[in-house]
């Protein structure tokens, strides 16, 4: 019988696993830092093999310090920094470029570009809930087909896949290119600047403007069900995945705010700010 949950949290910084018991309690983690890149002022990158790898690390280590098997543990859950986009091949699996971290901004004239339309830096917002910004994930997208020529050819050969960093682990856990599943969860997806927050869909209208082929986005799936299992990772094979959270976003579940008006600030790389606007969507007034 499964006696522990297996949680992933992959950061901007570092990547944890953690080995909870029924009880909620934290039994066995392991730690590994994760180098960043910054070729050029402004520019910041990660190595999406190297985050890959050290997660799969960090759960094994997780898993052997905590005496588990994998039939010990009921699912995986991952939570990630949002917004970091990885460009990759849908036919070997090898991204094409790193990964371009959320606070990166060589975006910086494309966002400059898209705000001289019609509606200034707000011409998405009614839609995605979200200002024009060097933050989010679509003019990161965007940047990539304009600058990365393999990317370029990928994206009209239809061969290319992009996602956040949940999307990558999940891909690359679940067979990867044998059939490894290309997914986002509806949290991460609403930081991409595609999606239309009311309908929890992409928004064709959006990608076609920003060049942006909808079928090399992932499919958008709640927070919580069985995505798959793992495969091809040894002592984590058959593992279910079964939930996935933006970081922030769990960090606002987790620090209890589940009451419309709670709100938590927590500090990591960032400080953030968030709020539990209940069943209705509250625009921002900023």
């Amino acid at each position: 019988m499964a006696r522990f949950i297996l949680f992933i949290d992959q950061g901007t910084t570092s990547s944890r696993a953690l080995l909870f018991d029924k009880d909620g309690a934290a039994v066995a983690k392991e730690q590994l830092a994760l180098k960043q890149h910054y070729p050029q002022p402004g520019w910041a990158e990660h190595d999406p093999e190297e985050i890959l790898n050290a997660v799969v690390q960090c759960c094994q280590t997780a898993m052997t310090l905590g005496g588990a098997s994998a039939a010990d543990i009921a699912a995986i859950g991952i939570t990630n920094q949002r917004e970091t986009t990885v460009a990759w091949d849908r036919n070997t699996g090898e991204p094409f470029h790193k990964a371009i971290v959320w606070l990166d901004t060589r975006t910086s004239e494309t966002v400059g570009k898209l705000c001289k339309g019609q509606g200034g830096k707000d011409r998405f917002r009614a839609k995605t809930g979200l200002p024009i910004s060097t933050y989010f994930s679509a003019v990161k997208m965007k940047w990539l087909i304009d600058n990365v020529q393999e990317v370029k050819k990928a994206v009209d050969a239809k061969t290319c896949m992009f996602g956040t960093i949940e999307s990558w682990l999940i891909y690359n856990l679940t067979g990867g290119r044998n059939g490894g599943l290309h997914i986002t969860d509806i949290s991460n997806a609403s930081r991409y600047m595609l999606m239309n927050i009311a309908e929890g869909k992409w928004d064709p209208a959006i990608c076609k403007e920003l060049g942006i082929p909808m079928e090399c986005l992932p499919t958008i799936k709640s927070n919580a069900e069985v995505y798959g299992t793992v495969k091809g990772f040894g002592k984590l094979d058959g593992i279910c995945i079964a939930g996935s959270l933006g970081d922030q976003h769990a960090a606002l579940l987790g620090q209890g705010c589940i009451e419309t008006g709670s709100s938590k600030n927590t500090y990591g790389t960032g400080c953030f700010m968030l709020l539990n606007t209940g069943e209705k969507a509250v625009p921002s007034a900023s």
